[in-house]
């Protein structure tokens, strides 16, 4: 069972993973939604494509950018489309 944390709080849980270049993509519906809200922040990879991302809310602390997601990746990255990633100090244990 794959999980993601932040500040003692569990935001994704599955067996259900994808891991590309060490990241751990989790379903969407194994992301507590109450703690990711959407960011204005969206960067392009040459190979998966669009990316979008999501700020990490656990009470009144937000870590900015902390999750993403690859809605329509290119074709070799499908096998990540609409799942998403964390990183900047949310721990991720497989």
């Amino acid at each position: 069972m794959a999980r993601a944390t932040w500040n003692g709080v569990v935001i994704a849980e599955s067996d259900d993973v994808e891991i590309v270049e060490g990241n751990v993509y989790f379903p969407a519906s194994a992301v507590k939604r109450e703690h990711i809200q959407p960011s204005e922040h969206h960067t392009v990879c040459s190979w998966k494509g669009d990316c979008s991302y999501y700020d990490v809310v656990v009470g009144a602390d937000v870590n900015r950018d902390a999750a993403w997601v690859y809605r329509d990746p290119k074709p070799a990255a499908a096998n990540i489309r609409g799942r998403i990633a964390f990183w900047r100090g949310v721990q991720v244990e497989r």
